[in-house]
């Protein structure tokens, strides 16, 4: 019997070609073309000190996005959930107590990732469209007694955005750590981590960073690498005898995770190199790139470029005459939800701005599922032609629809947005 594999001919894969498509949902995104260049620069071994330097760089350039002092500011091979894994698995110790801020999708991941951790799960939760009130947080940590918060700061399945001072402030005076998934904020919104006194702050490149998937920033503070340093592992094979005693002297319950073990990771991006695993090499030339820029722009110019856009964004939806979707006082500067109008088959508004335009805006999930549509402008793409080649291609598939949207308002309402 001939292997099936036998039929295969190199014409029948032809050279990659992928539509020149404007991403404009929640992300990902486009990648800035200066990320898309670092990362076809030639690679270097994990050990080259030319290569080694670029780590140290890319350490103290992420210091600066995430606001922070914090040394061990560094990069999680994989996507933005690598590094939400990799925060939770070597945070949470089996049986320990979790507070989980629930507000949407990803909330509800915080809450899954820490039951297979073995934590024991309490929650505060808002509806969808809504924020959390810091003082339901205060009761909830002096009834639960939690060794650790976890929350989002901006849920893009809601595109809400939670407030974060005070619940910092609340965390600290009970002395309890507070991880923050910061996926789709990073670079797009203010992500103080000192400021809010937050522990350990994830993040993703895909969204306002303007890079691809597949790497993701991390920032951690004193107080949380002294907790994963007590679970502190060195594997057998690269131990040396010093390291089997800090090994027997730690105490604490191994990571369950080898991949995602935070503390050999922090060995690694140490001085000390200590094997782990082969760094992805053109993810961190290309996370080095995407801080770059920021640095370039300047953090506050950035936010401030993230909110002109995601505002007149928002002013051309509703002079379409759409509704929002959520809370107004906490969308998220860089998503906006909007209400699928009566009758209309969102899907089909999908399809037809992909098909025609190649614009993609994204849908939605769970209770939200076929009631509203996302819209991001968020890094590369967070510019002023794009938020206007998005309104009138939008506009033009509605009234293809049928829906009866005031010709040219939204570019008008967009503009003036923009000029104010």
């Amino acid at each position: 019997m001939a292997c099936p594999m036998s039929t295969l001919s190199p014409q029948d894969f032809a050279e990659l070609d992928p539509p020149t498509r404007l991403l404009m949902g929640p992300g990902p995104i486009n990648a800035h073309p200066r990320v898309l260049r670092a990362m076809s620069a030639g690679l270097l071994g994990q050990f080259d000190p030319e290569f080694t330097q670029y780590m140290n760089e890319t350490m103290a350039l992420y210091r600066y996005v995430f606001r922070t002092a914090n040394r061990w500011t560094f990069l999680i091979d994989g996507s933005a959930r690598a590094g939400i894994e990799a925060a939770l698995v070597s945070l949470i110790e089996p049986g320990q107590r979790v507070l989980i801020l629930d507000f949407g999708r990803f909330g509800l991941l915080l809450r899954e990732i820490a039951e297979r951790c073995g934590a024991e799960i309490s929650s505060v939760a808002a509806p969808w469209g809504e924020v959390i009130d810091p003082e339901l947080v205060r009761a909830a940590i002096g009834r639960v007694r939690p060794a650790l918060v976890a929350c989002v700061h901006g849920d893009t399945s809601t595109t809400m955005a939670q407030p974060l001072d005070e619940i910092g402030r609340i965390c600290a005076e009970h002395d309890i750590l507070l991880y923050v998934d910061a996926t789709a904020t990073l670079g797009g919104m203010d992500v103080p981590v000192d400021g809010w006194g937050a522990d350990v702050v994830t993040a993703g490149l895909q969204k306002c960073l303007g890079g691809p998937s597949g790497s993701a920033p991390i920032t951690i503070s004193d107080k949380a690498a002294a907790r994963i340093g007590a679970r502190r592992h060195v594997e057998a094979g690269i131990a040396a005898p010093g390291d089997l005693a800090d090994v027997s002297a730690s105490g604490g319950p191994r990571i369950g995770s080898n991949y995602f073990d935070l503390a050999m990771l922090m060995d690694y991006w140490s001085e000390r190199r200590l094997n782990h695993h082969t760094e992805a090499t053109s993810m961190l030339y290309g996370a080095r790139e995407c801080a770059r820029l920021v640095l370039e722009e300047g953090l506050e110019a950035r936010i401030a470029r993230h909110a002109r856009f995601g505002r007149a964004m928002a002013a051309g939806l509703s002079a379409m005459g759409l509704s929002l979707f959520g809370d107004q006082a906490h969308r998220m500067a860089n998503v906006v939800g909007i209400e699928i109008p009566p009758g209309v088959d969102g899907e089909r508004v999908r399809r037809r701005l992909r098909t025609e335009f190649e614009i993609e805006i994204g849908t939605a999930f769970g209770p939200l599922a076929g009631r509203i549509w996302r819209i991001g402008t968020m890094g590369y793409n967070c510019r002023g032609h794009a938020v206007l080649l998005t309104l009138a291609a939008l506009e033009a598939v509605l009234r293809a629809e049928g829906f009866a949207s005031p010709p040219s308002a939204a570019i008008e309402a967009a503009r003036a947005a923009m000029a104010g």
